[in-house]
């Protein structure tokens, strides 16, 4: 009777704890629109960023930029008692890699670092883009501001940095502005590559690309959809894996599709206003972002970005033609939209820095039985596990059970072929791991 009141006593408080907590509102009220307001201002005005402008001026191109970056991230540092490591990461590209780099040009990315009390090389990261471009994606002298496209992501990590700096957390968050996505997202495959070399565990990967325009050329405006793109599945899978989703299924539970759904519950939780959309598909519809890099070595990573786009104020030449006003330009802007976007990637942060690691191994039984049956590995700093379950069909994680500090359980009268099913770690506090699919089977 003790075990089954102690443990009716830490779901409550899990269940309770994990949804009041005081700091992610507390987080949610500190960003300021404002603050992003005044970055994505001074990066427009550097007149343009693209990757292979002005190094050397101290007002325009992107060196003064990169330098300006690596400066407020260094101020924060500073405020928050040398809590960041701020630093470049460089590649060099050599001309003609590709028909986007009609010179030698090396990429060079910004990373300030908070570093864990108990997981120092485990990483949420968060990463805008610090280049433009104008309709010809080799124009380098042209105005580009890429007010939208990307100085609001780059603004968006700059000020989750100010906010998140107050705090201490178990995991390590990385605030990053990478170079050289529309020369062929050079910046992210140099720290994907770096971060391969470093030994890096990687959570995953909010890449923030387009965070401020609220106003579509479908003719749709609102302040509140976004869009979480994700891939179904990790293109380093093997091929025993990609059998095994023939006959146990897995075809849309991939890592980062499940770093999406936390996206979508945390801000569901916290954020009830907002209108998270989880989108099936890498990026847009041919087209590609920073977080693809991550993808490609095997790394958890999702893209966060408007949800109503207006192609007249990307990739294009500053001009009015037939009445219509082209150029990604400030008016475009709506900064308290870029700000609850912000937020939303501060909390999702937040959460999963406070969280425990989660499972390593989950592996399902039951066949050919009314329960489904689960064993997985425990993990430090877990007070328990929490196993969901979800219709074949649904997006999201819909059911769950708290389950306490074991590392198996069956799930009596659930019939497993009807259902998918995960397990997450749950900390002290409340805060949940992402769901592991089961990558395991048991008889």
């Amino acid at each position: 009777m003790k075990k089954i009141l102690r443990l009716g006593i830490v779901l409550s408080f899990c269940t309770i704890s994990a949804q009041t907590d005081q700091r992610i509102y507390d987080i949610i009220e500190a960003v300021s629109a404002e603050r992003i307001e005044k970055d994505i201002t001074t990066l427009a005005n550097f007149g343009t960023r693209h990757t292979l402008s002005d190094t050397v001026s101290q007002t325009r191109g992107i060196g003064a930029a990169r330098r300006w970056i690596k400066s407020e991230f260094e101020k924060t540092s500073t405020a928050c008692n040398e809590c960041l490591e701020v630093f470049y990461q460089k590649d060099l590209v050599k001309k003609g890699t590709n028909q986007r780099i009609t010179k030698d040009v090396e990429i060079v990315n910004v990373l300030a670092i908070q570093r864990g009390t108990k997981y120092p090389n485990r990483f949420i990261i968060m990463s805008g883009d610090i280049d433009s471009r104008v309709s010809d994606p080799t124009n380098f002298m042209d105005d580009s501001p890429g007010a939208n496209d990307n100085a609001s992501g780059m603004a968006g990590a700059i000020e989750a940095a100010r906010v998140l700096s107050k705090y201490k957390f178990e995991n390590s968050i990385i605030y990053m502005g990478l170079s050289g996505e529309e020369q062929g997202l050079f910046g992210g495959a140099g720290v994907a590559a770096y971060a391969k070399k470093q030994g890096w565990e990687i959570i995953g990967v909010l890449n923030n690309d387009m965070i401020g325009n609220i106003t579509g050329v479908d003719g749709i405006t609102s302040s509140t959809d976004f869009r979480i793109f994700s891939e179904p599945v990790p293109p380093t899978e093997t091929e025993k894996e990609r059998n095994a989703r023939r006959f146990y299924g897995g075809e849309v539970d991939g890592i980062s599709r499940q770093l999406a759904r936390y996206v979508h519950k945390t801000t569901k939780t916290y954020m009830p206003e907002m209108n998270p959309m989880l989108i099936y598909r890498l990026d847009r519809f041919g087209r590609g972002g920073h977080h693809r890099p991550f993808n490609d070595a095997g790394f958890a990573g999702i893209r966060i970005m408007e949800a109503h786009e207006n192609y007249t104020q990307q990739h294009q030449d500053i001009r009015v033609e037939d009445g219509v006003a082209y150029g990604d330009v400030l008016e475009h802007v709506d900064f308290d939209y870029a700000a609850k976007l912000t937020a939303v990637n501060a909390i999702t942060m937040a959460s999963l820095a406070w969280a425990p690691p989660a499972p390593k191994t989950v592996e399902i039984g039951g066949i050919v039985e009314p329960s489904a049956k689960f064993k997985w590995s425990k993990v430090n700093g877990a007070i328990g596990y929490k196993i969901y379950w979800r219709d074949t069909t649904s997006p999201t994680w819909d059911h769950s059970r708290f389950v306490g500090d074991i590392n198996e359980f069956t799930l009596k009268g659930i019939v497993i072929d009807n259902y998918f099913f995960g397990v997450s770690a749950v900390g002290k506090d409340g805060f949940e791991s992402q769901v592991v699919f089961p990558n395991g089977i048991f008889r």
